[in-house]
């Protein structure tokens, strides 16, 4: 009688595990964290004064608090839409929902700068919609509107397609259940729905902030670089970069760069709690 012996499918020798690792930190060492070195590195190349003095520019303040103000204004009015589509979308059948599907995910095939682009071509002053703005003095192009509209349409799926496939999960059993002891659907949301995808929703959330902070291509085209105006954080790192100003640059990009290690920070936290959620109602 032959005995045969089994392998699980992830066993391999410590060889093999020890070159998997390497390359794999290899890899996050050139391309992450040697970046990361070096964008602190060159912002503190003439000492602390300077790279304080960096942020504390007119300008640079201008670009942060401009940024600040775009993400404010974007991320809520995208949590609405994403919990409004997720929401239509996992829970309801009905006439072009493919179709709906397929434009949350318009955004991540067409590029930012067509993008850009488009709504130049719409609000502009030669654009569709141009002269008519112009008549009632409003100004989308060159302005915080146009930035905001820009960062809404780049950043709108990411809440959105983070719940979609939590909720079809989910199933409506639940929701189902409040409704038939007499919930009514703004009840039946709150506490029902609401607490099943909240982890879900604040990956989205952070997710969303993180690119509206960052966005550079259709704000770029939006903006018409105007400085103090509307130069967003990494519109105003391009112009200090271009003129030579590497400390500046850097300097302001590390802003950045301490946002993304924030999101990445809290990235962690969510999908620990979420882990050790899902655990305890496994043994529950």
């Amino acid at each position: 009688m032959f005995c045969t012996k089994y392998r699980s499918a992830t066993s391999e020798s410590l060889w093999v595990q020890a070159l998997l690792m390497t390359v794999g930190l290899g890899f996050m060492a050139i391309l992450v964290l040697l970046p990361l070195a070096s964008v602190f590195a060159e912002a503190f190349r003439q000492g602390w004064d300077a790279y304080r003095n960096a942020l504390l520019d007119p300008q640079a303040l201008s670009a942060i608090r401009l940024t600040l103000l775009v993400a404010v204004i974007a991320v809520p009015l995208n949590v609405m839409f994403g919990l409004a589509a997720s929401w239509a979308i996992a829970k309801f059948d009905f006439a072009g929902k493919q179709l709906l599907t397929t434009f949350i995910d318009l955004p991540f095939s067409v590029s930012p700068v067509i993008s850009g682009l488009i709504y130049v071509l719409l609000f502009g002053a030669n654009g569709l919609l141009g002269e008519w703005l112009a008549d009632h003095d409003i100004q989308i192009i060159f302005a915080v509107p146009g930035l905001v509209i820009a960062t809404i349409f780049v950043t709108f799926p990411f809440v959105a397609r983070e719940l979609i496939p939590l909720m079809e999960e989910q199933g409506t059993e639940e929701e189902e259940a409040a409704i038939m002891l007499g919930a009514d659907g703004w009840r039946t949301f709150l506490s029902v729905t609401l607490p099943n995808i909240k982890w879900g929703l604040f990956y989205g959330v952070l997710l969303c902030n993180a690119r509206a902070m960052g966005e550079f291509g259709a704000v770029s085209v939006v903006s018409g670089h105007i400085r103090g105006a509307t130069n967003t954080i990494p519109l105003h790192v391009e112009i200090l970069y271009n003129e030579y100003n590497f400390v500046a640059a850097f300097a302001v990009a590390s802003v950045l760069t301490m946002l993304a290690l924030v999101t990445l920070l809290l990235k962690c936290v969510i999908e620990f709690k979420f882990a050790s959620e899902m655990r305890a109602q496994d043994k529950g």
